[in-house]
């Protein structure tokens, strides 16, 4: 299963980071007034996001930790913490007040949340990737 769990990693590794920088975009845009500003904070973070969500996703398949509900959430709270993080000092660099930084991640903490995990119930039906699934597994 490591050898296909690599191309999930990387398919849900993109997907999120489409979803993730359209809310990026528009948050930044919403509360700096610049829509400029949202596409520099937006773009910028897309490769920065990509290999942080990567190791995280890597990290989170070596983890012994039960297939379910809780783990997403798990994973979510973790994803957004290190995401925040990432978004706010990128946006303090990019608009040079670190304020904005923090109301845009303090805002992006909420949005992202919901929508990390919908996208992480969205993949945990998807097989792509992945040699075998029981149906134990996808409760």
């Amino acid at each position: 299963m490591a050898d296909n769990s690599r191309k999930r990693h990387i398919a849900k590794a993109i997907t999120w980071r489409v979803v993730g920088s359209v809310d990026t975009f528009m948050l930044s845009w919403l509360i700096s007034g610049n829509p400029l500003t949202g596409l520099k904070i937006g773009f910028a973070e897309v490769l920065t996001k990509m290999i942080l969500y990567y190791f995280h996703e890597r990290a989170w398949f070596r983890a012994k930790v039960e297939n379910s509900k809780k783990r997403h959430l798990f994973k979510a709270v973790s994803w957004r913490m290190l995401g925040t993080l990432d978004t706010m000092v990128l946006a303090w660099i990019i608009t040079g007040d670190p304020y904005t930084g923090l109301q845009i991640g303090a805002t992006e903490v909420l949005t992202k949340m919901v929508l990390y995990y919908l996208h992480e119930r969205a993949w945990y039906q998807i097989n792509f990737g992945l040699d075998h699934r029981t149906n134990k597994e996808l409760k």
